[in-house]
Parts: structure tokens; sequence; C-alpha cells
């Protein structure tokens, strides 16, 4: 009986009020200060939480990551309603606000912890993201070869609370000023019909 209790709990849990299931993905496209606020503005999204994934150890601390020792990235886990916005969407959010053909790198950023990486959570999310993959290089749209790791999503861990919401939080910070905002209006030109009235 506690088992089947147990089964309905999850799955009311992972319906909302308007019975629409929700899903979850993780991208990993550089600082996740930067990737969190392109997918924060996007309608149909719930949720962004920046944190670490794909490296070795529990619970790594920002320097840790920093360091390059665990082998995380910074990423941002998302949940989002697939009726409003599909992974798909999502992909081709991820590859036009980052340089995918840069390994290890985003700029001056510098290290594995900013590698450009998917982590999918299905086999769906892992066949649409080759294929997506297939379609950029194949139609050229990046000069060079797309370096974007694709593996199976294992553990997120949540980064440290001044990482959240960083953005929206401190947009008057240099580096904000200097790197995101500028992406950021290129980001709301490119995608208007698609972001958060």
């Amino acid at each position: 009986m506690r088992a089947i209790s147990y089964i309905i709990l999850t799955l009311v849990l992972s319906i909302n009020m308007n019975g629409q299931k929700r899903a979850t993905a993780t991208f990993g496209g550089g600082c996740f200060w930067c990737t969190e606020a392109f997918f924060d503005a996007l309608d149909g999204v719930d949720k962004v939480e920046s944190g670490y994934s794909g490296g070795e150890g529990a619970n790594p601390t920002y320097k840790e990551v920093c360091s390059g020792l665990t082998g995380h990235a910074e990423v941002v886990q998302i949940t989002y309603d697939p009726e409003k916005v599909s992974f798909v969407d999502l992909l081709e959010v991820f590859f036009a606000t980052h340089n995918p053909t840069t390994l290890n790198r985003q700029g001056a950023d510098v290290g594995t912890q900013y590698r450009s990486v998917v982590f999918y959570h299905n086999e769906a999310q892992k066949k649409e993201t080759e294929f997506v993959i297939q379609s950029l290089e194949k139609e050229k749209i990046f000069k060079d070869p797309i370096v974007t790791e694709v593996s199976a999503f294992d553990t997120f861990y949540k980064a440290e609370d001044y990482h959240q919401d960083y953005f929206a939080n401190n947009p008057r910070q240099p580096y904000c000023n200097a790197v995101i905002n500028p992406k950021m209006e290129k980001f709301k030109k490119l995608f208007s019909e698609k972001l958060k009235k």
C-alpha cells in the first residue's frame, strides 16, 4: 500500500495544477551566470538553477570546480513545460548563446568547467541533441567543428545561493555589465517571440 501511495504521490508531483507534465534539461555553456539569464527569460521555463554536473566527488564547491580538479562543468538545470517550449527550442537557444566550437573555453573563461555540454536525461533528448548538432554542422552554421559534449545525465549539484539568479540580482556587476548585458540585448532581439511577457 505504501509503495502505491508513493507512486501516486510521485506522479502528482510531476504534474502541475493544469495537468501539464514538466521536463528537465541540463546544459553547460560556459559561465552559468550568463546561461541562466537566457533560459530564465524563455516562456515555458518554470525554473533555472545554476550548479555543477559531470565530475567526480559529491557536493563540490565553486572553488573546487574552478580549480578544474573535480571535472565538473558549470551548468544550468532547467525545469520547463514541454507544451510551451520543446527540448529542441531549448537547444536552439543553447547553441545560439554560446560558442560550441571552442574546447573547454568560452571567451576569456578557460577550463573544463566552462566546456560546452548537454547532459541528456533520456534517449529522446540524446537523439534530438545529436540531430541538431548534425544539422548545424551540415548547414555550416559555425566556421569550426562543434565540440559540444553529449553525455548521460548523472547528478546535479546546486551551486551556492549567491550564484542563483546572479544576473538578475547583479546587473551592474562588472562581468554582467561588460559580458552578459550585450549578449542579453542580442538574445532578446533574436528570440523576442519566445520570451516571457
